[in-house]
């Protein structure tokens, strides 16, 4: 591998699956990606900066946070023009924001449903696009999304969450198809049940009955998610481009 060094954006990345990836990325836990900068974006980016960078220490990636509104594409825009000028570039995209409003579609606002869409799904196309010229014009970019395993099987009572999700599946196989003559791969990763604040929520009750569907019988970390995310950005995956790699246990199998 060339020992030029990346630079990454990450959205929503002070929580959960999101700090984790900021942080593998950091620490360069898969000794293919050599990172020089990372910009994490959060609607709270600016609060979590400094315990971020704590645990992250001994790193020497100069991490950046950058507070803004997924679902806005000019503040997406404004936020890649902004990293590109503090970076140098952008190599690397990680579109991980994402929120749940669970009810059955009954019940379900119409305002649930596209605040939902909005953040899931309008952030993946509003960073994509933001990082597109950069990318394009260097010949070079890697472009991972965070879609889930509902994207592919449904689950009742997140008709939001779930077509937010398909939609970044589709979305990630059409922009493969649209960006691999520059050699921009775009792969989504679907993750199972991941122990983060969301699944925090559940009962036992809940938790025993998806354990239960699961052969590895645990809920996956937010780590696990991280680490093929790397891989995904590292040159061991310069092939692969258009995949969906669901990281869930064996429970969609």
């Amino acid at each position: 591998m060339s020992e030029k060094k990346r630079r990454a954006i990450v959205t929503g990345g002070s929580r959960g699956i999101g700090r984790a990836i900021v942080k593998e990325l950091a620490n360069k836990i898969c000794s293919g990606v050599l990172l020089s900068d990372i910009v994490f974006v959060d609607d709270d980016a600016e609060k979590c900066a400094a315990d971020l960078e704590k645990e992250i220490n001994g790193s020497d990636v100069n991490i950046y946070a950058f507070q803004a509104d997924a679902t806005s594409f000019t503040d997406a825009q404004a936020t890649v023009d902004a990293a590109v000028e503090k970076m140098g570039g952008v190599d690397i995209l990680i579109n991980n924001a994402g929120i749940t409003k669970d009810n059955l579609l009954l019940r379900m606002s119409a305002e649930d449903f596209d605040r939902v869409i909005n953040v899931n799904l309008k952030s993946v196309f509003n960073y994509t696009k933001a990082v597109l010229r950069p990318m394009m014009k260097q010949r070079y970019g890697r472009i991972v999304n965070i879609a889930s395993v509902v994207g592919l099987i449904g689950n009742p009572g997140q008709a939001n969450y779930v077509a937010s999700k398909a939609g970044v599946i589709g979305f990630t196989k059409t922009m493969a198809k649209e960006l691999g003559s520059r050699n921009i791969t775009v792969n989504a990763i679907a993750p199972g049940f991941i122990e983060t604040e969301m699944t925090k929520k559940l009962n036992d009750r809940q938790r025993e009955g998806m354990l239960s569907g699961i052969p590895l019988q645990r809920m996956g970390q937010p780590e696990d998610i991280a680490k093929v995310v790397t891989f995904l950005c590292s040159p061991e995956a310069d092939y692969i481009t258009g995949q969906v790699i669901a990281v869930d246990g064996g429970m969609t199998m």
